[in-house]
């Protein structure tokens, strides 16, 4: 029997209630169907037996399954920190939040750049140091340059004082 047929059979008994009694239908097929559908019917009135399948065998989902874990799952801040330097030491930093400039072209001085590294880390310090190093030749070179250069300045402007 369905659950449609269930379904007809009640409420020709529940009319049959209510109603004066018609004698259409056999004594017997009468006082089976309030029997059958007591038995048969679900317990909920809104679930049927095909939801009542599906919710106790769901339908597996596709991909790994998830598992649970006790990491406890932090917020990342994206903070991009650039700090450029040029052959004659000159240092700038960027600081940049996502997409937002904090501070663009900020002048940093050599010294500063070189102990920031070192806090960092050594794989850092090194190469910068390199940099900082190159960059402190080129400037005692080019000092020598200008001492030999205002030396010479000195003994033309004393031959012109005599």
């Amino acid at each position: 029997m369905t659950v449609d047929a269930l379904t007809r059979t009640d409420a020709v008994s529940e009319e049959a209630a209510t109603e004066a009694p018609v004698d259409s239908t056999p004594q017997a097929e009468t006082a089976e169907a309030p029997a059958e559908a007591k038995t048969e019917a679900p317990e909920s009135p809104a679930e049927t037996p095909a939801e009542e399948a599906a919710a106790e065998s769901p339908k597996p989902k596709r991909g790994r399954p998830k598992v649970a874990t006790t990491a406890k799952k932090t917020r990342t801040v994206e903070l991009t920190l650039t700090v450029t330097g040029t052959a004659d030491g000159e240092w700038q930093a960027e600081l940049k939040n996502g997409t937002k400039w904090v501070a663009k072209g900020l002048e940093i001085p050599a010294a500063a750049v070189s102990r920031a590294a070192k806090e960092l880390h050594a794989d850092l310090s090194g190469p910068i140091d390199e940099v900082i190093n190159a960059a402190r030749e080129l400037q005692a070179a080019k000092v020598a340059q200008l001492e030999a250069e205002l030396e010479k300045a000195k003994l033309a402007l004393a031959e012109l004082d005599a």
